[in-house]
């Protein structure tokens, strides 16, 4: 294993714990935008190295969606979405990108599953099976919503945070200068997108929320 996947994994497990934690309780008079402009997370920054989920184990998935509008795992990224207050494009944008759809790819890094969870981020995030659809469908969706209200419902900071943890986004006020998260972000918002035309013209379009 290479230093960049143990730094990108270690930066992320730090993170996901910072956003685990019961939130302070906000002194009297306080705004939720104050409060959510006090937050912050202090995340070593991530080398421009190769991607640290390179070498996925890839097989049998079609690389674009059916012609009738549906994507394998609909219903469990629909319902992962509404558990957790996300547009289902945007969801099935991040599977698309990180895993293809395939329930078992992993990394070289080990980062497993079609969120492509390292095993200390799935244990704080109750995954205890990072290859079930639906855990790691509610583990990823439940580490992007709370990247999303970090960065104030920014979509594009929120994918950056992701990929290369909050702490680099923070440094460098928006998305970090690395290669591979300066094409991982509009990949999967292009995906997103994709998938979001797709189900608006046929049958299988899921509920949207907010």
């Amino acid at each position: 294993m290479t230093a960049a996947p143990i730094l990108r994994s270690a930066a992320l497990q730090k993170a996901l714990g910072q956003l685990l934690q019961p939130a302070p309780r906000p002194p009297a008079g306080a705004t939720f935008a104050t409060t959510l402009a006090n937050t912050r997370t202090d995340t070593p920054t991530r080398p421009k190295t190769s991607s640290a989920k390179s070498n996925l184990t890839l097989s049998g998935v079609s690389s674009s969606p059916p012609s009738n509008g549906a994507v394998p795992f609909q219903s469990l990224i629909v319902a992962a979405a509404a558990k957790y207050g996300l547009d289902p494009a945007l969801l099935a944008g991040v599977v698309k990108q990180e895993s293809n759809f395939n329930p078992n790819a992993k990394s070289g890094s080990g980062a497993k599953g079609l969120t492509q969870l390292m095993d200390a981020t799935a244990r704080r995030l109750g995954v205890t099976d990072p290859f079930d659809p639906a855990q790691s469908l509610d583990g990823g969706a439940r580490f992007l919503s709370g990247l999303m209200k970090q960065f104030h419902g920014d979509q594009s900071l929120a994918l950056a945070a992701y990929n290369a943890g909050p702490g680099a986004v923070q440094k460098f006020g928006g998305i970090p200068p690395y290669q591979e998260t300066q094409r991982y972000v509009p990949k999967v918002l292009g995906f997103a997108a994709q998938f979001s035309r797709s189900w608006a013209s046929s049958s299988a379009t899921p509920a949207i929320t907010s």
